[in-house]
Parts: C-alpha cells; structure tokens; sequence
C-alpha cells in the first residue's frame, strides 16, 4: 500500500497537480486502496469455488446469465464492465449456483484482457466440473474506449469461449445462444 500511495503522489506531481493540496491529500490511500479491492484477484484462486460439487444425474444445460462484473484493462489500468453468462452441461457434477459468479468474480479482479477472461473461465469450468460443454459470453463496455481514445460511448465487445458439446453441436451452441439472448435482442 505505501508503495501504491506513493506512485500516485508521484503521477499527481507529474500531471501537474500539488498532492499536498487539500482535496488531494488523501487522494494516494483512497487509490491504493481501491486497487486492493480492483486486484484482490490475483491473491485467490477461482479454482477454490468448484472444489464443492454435487453427484447429480442431471444432464441438461445448466446457464446463469447476467452475471455482473468490473474488470480492469491491463493495457489502459481503465474499467471495464459488464455481465457474463455461463452455461454448462454436466457429467454427474453440479456446481451451486452462486459458485459460477464467484468463479467470475475472482477471476475478473486483476488487470487482463476480455478474451483471456473468457478463456480462463471456460477452461476452469471443464477442468474442475469434468463438463460435457460449457459455454461462456461475455458482454463488457470497456472504458480505456469509451472515455478515452476512439471516445466510442455505448460500444460493446463481446467474447465467447464453447467447449465440448457447445462447440462441436451446433444445436447446443444454438440453444444456450437462445437462451441468453432470445428474448432480449
């Protein structure tokens, strides 16, 4: 943390700004702090969420949809939110639910890029649940475009990552895709 305080004093300095005025004093531990939360990812790991399952015969798709998160862009250090959906068919392993949005949870708070974290959330999920599929989407405005750069306000990136049946079954992949989005678009 003192390291942090003290590398914003030092970006308040080189922007111009006097980080011993009073608006600014406290400013170097509010930031530091806040990336303590932002990046208090990279000190867990997702993995812990689906050491817990349940034996369950169930066989169907199992999807939460609308998963909120804010991640940070590790090329920008600027905010990117939005919601993930995951959905998975099980191989005699479920998962409780609320695990899925700990797994999404934990793996967006560090400094990354959209596409790994889908990545990384898909390959978790087949790895740990030994699942027959698992599909993730993943909708997020990212901020390091929005406010900065292109200035493009209202843009979305939206990333994917099918595995097993969700990439070889095109009826399956057209389910989940249904499901997530079919009564919304």
């Amino acid at each position: 943390m003192p390291r942090i305080e003290r590398a914003v004093r030092e970006i308040l300095t080189a922007v111009g700004e006097n980080p011993d005025r009073e608006g600014l004093l406290e400013t170097p531990a509010r930031v530091a702090r806040m990336y303590a939360e932002l990046f208090r990812g990279l000190g867990e790991n997702p993995r812990d969420h689906l050491q817990k399952f349940f034996t369950e015969k169930y066989d169907e798709m199992v999807l939460v949809r609308d998963i909120s998160f804010c991640s940070v862009c590790e090329h920008h250090l600027l905010p990117f939110l939005g919601k993930a959906h995951i959905g998975y068919i099980p191989d005699g392993r479920v998962v409780g639910l609320s695990k899925l949005a700990r797994v999404v949870e934990s793996v967006s708070r560090r400094p990354q890029v959209q596409e790994r974290m889908t990545e990384e959330i898909a390959d978790l999920l087949v790895t740990e649940l030994n699942a027959k599929g698992v599909a993730v989407v993943i909708e997020a405005t990212h901020t390091c475009m929005t406010i900065r750069g292109v200035r493009k306000p209202g843009s979305q990136c939206v990333t994917s990552a099918m595995k097993g049946l969700f990439r070889s079954n095109l009826s399956s992949r057209s389910e989940v895709m249904t499901l997530i989005y079919g009564d919304r678009r």
